[in-house]
């Protein structure tokens, strides 16, 4: 896929991954299922979610270190500050072949735009926290998430997935 395909696809995934309600309950069956599906793959990775800025799930699997955990904070940053996915603002920025800090001011020391954090987007209410993974490369990192989403939400992978 191209840039351009990407920041559409990823806009679509955005606009489709979307929550009815999401609370605490919520939270914890959505890092549940990405540590069971990460555990079954072997992928060595770490899983974040976050909500209105509390920590509500974190699990790190074998192979994982705890430099996940900083790009973790750096990535969920990202979507914090832009609301939108950690994948969609790097895409956009690789497009314009800027960096957050020339663009924006904002530090990589804090802040990384590569792929694998998610909003958590409520309908009517908009985004109240994020869905982080780290471990793997950022685009498979993506994937991940958004495929965890889509079973959750009920929508089907193939029509919203990013080509590998």
């Amino acid at each position: 896929m191209s840039i351009e395909d990407d920041i559409t696809a990823i806009a679509d995934q955005e606009r489709l991954l979307v929550f009815d309600r999401f609370d605490a309950d919520a939270a914890w069956m959505l890092g549940e299922r990405l540590r069971h599906v990460a555990s079954e793959r072997g992928l060595p990775v770490a899983i974040d979610i976050t909500l209105h800025s509390m920590p509500i799930f974190y699990s790190a699997l074998a192979g994982s270190t705890a430099d996940n955990a900083r790009w973790i904070r750096r990535k969920r940053n990202v979507v914090l500050h832009f609301l939108r996915s950690s994948y969609a603002v790097g895409r956009r920025l690789a497009q314009q072949d800027a960096t957050l800090e020339c663009k924006f001011s904002l530090s990589d020391a804090d802040y990384a735009a590569h792929g694998g954090s998610f909003p958590i987007t409520v309908a009517g209410v908009g985004c109240i926290g994020a869905v982080t993974v780290s471990g793997l490369p950022q685009r498979e990192d993506h994937n991940l998430v958004v495929e965890i989403l889509a079973e959750m939400l009920g929508h089907d992978l193939q029509k919203i997935a990013l080509d590998p």
